[in-house]
């Protein structure tokens, strides 16, 4: 297979993946506490990023700037996942797989903002129709108050850009060894969430196949597997291409999570997906373009912290 289609089907398959994480991590919070299945999919993570640093042929060395920076991330991604997880146990995985998709139009303006650089009014505009579409997919059958899951896979999405950015302007300033920040990052997730879950070990212990199963495809397939394939993907590809075949996420999620979920969306709710999809697609081309047209008048470096070149999901 040419290396061009084998990139493509990876980063196919990771934003299949990821798509799929909703489904799982709210099958999997109905049979365990959230803090259990947040610790569970850290700790298998952690496990198997350690194993992959042990059985490398050539030994990389650790540097301080990896270990401090893979330990703030960790602390953001940490919140990232909270805020996600605690989000779909309280909504549909179809709304939450599309609503987090806010991240792809959120990264780029608040990226810009802090680099104090301007996005041309038709990247406003289509933040602003995605807008609009988390307010059409969660209003389902009427107007009323945002509900508690769909609100905290709304700040998951802000949080989430944040880290995204975070991740972009921390990792530019020296080369980073992909594996050594995802593994500190998982060892501290681990940690902070080992506290909150004691209690509910024996119960995480006492699990079924059917809820193991799901926690180690949600740490295996979701945040190792998915992480190192893109990091992987993307250096051997455009970033216009990823970005494109990754954004198929949102997309994912709403089919896995109909057809095997048994969820159901609202005609308002399916409208909202459609243009939340529309928006998410129309913004990150013009940022595309805008970031592509700026790095060729020289003003600035094309910038790393595109959704394409960054994890949007652990």
């Amino acid at each position: 297979m040419p290396v061009a289609r084998r990139t493509d089907v990876v980063l196919f398959l990771v934003a299949l993946v990821w798509g799929s994480s909703y489904l799982a991590a709210k099958t999997a919070t109905g049979a365990l506490p959230v803090t259990g299945v947040l610790f569970a999919r850290y700790a298998i993570s952690a496990l198997a990023c350690g194993a992959l640093v042990v059985s490398r042929r050539r030994a990389r060395r650790w540097t301080r700037a990896e270990v401090r920076t893979g330990s703030l991330l960790g602390v953001t991604q940490a919140a990232v996942l909270a805020l996600e997880t605690y989000g779909v146990a309280h909504t549909s995985a179809a709304n939450a797989g599309v609503i987090i998709s806010l991240t792809i139009v959120l990264t780029p303006l608040l990226d810009r903002t802090a680099a104090g650089r301007g996005l041309p009014w038709t990247f406003f505009a289509a933040a602003g129709l995605c807008v609009v579409a988390v307010g059409l997919l969660t209003s389902s059958t009427g107007l009323h108050a945002l509900r508690l899951g769909d609100a905290l896979v709304l700040v998951a999405a802000v949080v989430r850009a944040g880290h995204v950015a975070l991740v972009g302007r921390l990792t530019a300033r020296s080369p980073m060894d992909a594996l050594h920040l995802t593994t500190v990052q998982t060892v501290v997730g681990s940690a902070l969430f080992l506290g909150p879950a004691l209690t509910h070990l024996p119960d995480l212990a006492h699990s079924s196949a059917t809820t193991w199963s799901q926690l180690i495809y949600l740490a295996l397939f979701c945040s190792v597997f998915a992480f190192l394939a893109q990091t992987w993907a993307v250096q051997r590809t455009s970033a216009s291409r990823a970005s494109l075949l990754l954004g198929t996420e949102p997309i994912w999620a709403v089919a896995i999570g109909i057809t095997l979920g048994g969820e159901r969306l609202t005609v308002w709710a399916s409208l909202g997906a459609v243009l939340m999809i529309a928006g998410t697609y129309w913004g990150q081309a013009v940022e595309r373009t805008h970031r592509t047209a700026t790095a060729e008048t020289g003003d600035v470096e094309e910038d790393s912290t595109c959704p394409a070149a960054t994890p949007t999901s652990v």
